[in-house]
C-alpha cells in the first residue's frame, strides 16, 4: 500500500489500519503486552496456546492469541518514549486498555542480579516523550492491579524478583550515565547511577515511565517487568534470563483476568486481596 490519502491529524489507512502498527479493529485484544524488541514478539507468543502474526512494519512486530483462556496481544514498541507512544497510542485506540511492558534492563542498586526480576511500581521520567503529554510533575505510576498480578506471577514461578521505582531514560548511552563517542561527559549526567543509587532507584530502562504517564492520564492500567542483565554498580553485564520476564507477564496476565471474573461476580470495581476469597457484595 504505497499511496493513499488521509487527514493529517490522526492518519488512518484503507481498511482502518492504524498508521504505524499497520493493525486494525478485532486485532488487538484487552491484554497487550509490550516488549522493545520485535523478535521477543516471537518468543512471548511462543508460549501461547494460540498464536497468529498480526502486522510487522518498522519496529512494531504484532502477534494476537490466547495464553491458556485468554484473549491475549503483544505489539513491539522499538527503544525509547517516541516509537512506544506512537504504538501505545494505536493500540489504545484498537481497544488494548491493560499493558504489560516485558524487557531488559540495567540495576542500580548493588544487591540487585542478572538474573533478576524487578517490577516497576513508578519510574523516573527522563523517557523525553512523556513531558509532551503532561506536566513533568505528574506521576508516572504503575497501576496496582497489573504491579500486584506480576508479583504473583513471580512468586508462583519462583523467581527472585525486587519491585520498586526504575528510571526511563531517552538516551542508552549518555542518558544513563554512560560516556559517549570517545569518552565525551557531561557534569550533569556524569554522576547520574550515583544519584539515583543513592535516592533507592532500582534501574534504568527506557519505556515505562512513557506507558505509565499515558496509561495514567488515558484512564488504563499498565505494569512493567524486566529481567536484570547488568548491575552498574558492580560493573557487570551478564545477558540472559528474558524467558523469565516473558514467562512472568504471560501468566500476569492471567491472573488479571481471573481477578477481572471475580470484580464481575461481586460487583466490584477494584480489585482486592480478600475478593480470593470470593466475598459476598454488598
Amino acid at each position: 500500500m504505497n499511496n493513499w490519502k488521509s487527514e493529517a491529524t490522526k492518519p488512518v489507512m484503507e481498511e482502518g489500519l492504524q498508521y504505524h502498527i499497520r493493525c486494525k479493529e478485532g486485532d488487538i485484544n484487552k491484554y497487550t503486552l509490550l516488549p522493545g524488541d520485535p523478535d521477543r514478539v516471537d518468543m512471548i507468543a511462543e508460549e501461547w496456546d494460540q498464536s497468529r502474526k498480526i502486522a510487522n512494519y518498522r519496529e512494531h512486530r504484532t502477534f494476537s492469541g490466547k495464553v491458556g483462556n485468554t484473549d491475549i496481544s503483544a505489539c513491539s514498541t522499538g527503544a525509547g518514549g517516541g516509537s512506544t507512544a506512537s504504538a501505545f497510542e494505536e493500540l489504545a485506540t484498537l481497544g488494548a486498555d491493560t499493558f504489560i511492558r516485558v524487557g531488559t534492563t540495567a540495576a542500580i542498586q548493588e544487591h540487585i542480579s542478572p538474573g533478576d526480576i524487578i517490577i516497576s511500581s513508578g519510574a523516573v521520567r527522563h523517557d523525553g516523550t512523556s513531558q509532551f503529554y503532561i506536566d513533568d510533575r505528574y506521576p508516572a505510576s504503575a497501576h496496582y492491579e497489573v504491579t500486584t498480578a506480576l508479583v504473583e506471577a513471580a512468586e508462583q514461578l519462583g523467581y527472585n524478583y525486587h519491585v520498586g521505582v526504575s528510571c526511563s531514560t531517552a538516551s542508552w548511552y549518555c542518558g544513563q550515565g554512560r560516556p559517549g563517542l570517545n569518552g565525551y561527559e557531561q557534569s550533569f549526567f556524569k554522576d547520574k547511577v550515583n544519584d539515583l543509587n543513592k535516592a533507592g532507584v532500582l534501574n534504568f530502562e527506557m519505556e515505562a515511565s512513557t506507558i505509565f504517564t499515558l496509561a495514567g492520564i488515558y484512564g488504563l492500567r499498565a505494569g512493567s517487568v524486566c529481567t536484570v542483565v547488568a548491575n552498574r554498580i558492580r560493573d557487570e553485564f551478564v545477558y540472559g534470563g528474558v524467558e523469565k520476564s516473558i514467562q512472568v507477564s504471560n501468566l500476569a496476565v492471567q491472573i488479571l483476568d481471573e481477578w477481572e471474573e471475580r470484580k464481575k461476580r461481586n460487583q466490584k470495581k477494584y480489585w482486592f486481596p480478600s475478593l480470593g476469597s470470593e466475598v459476598t457484595s454488598k
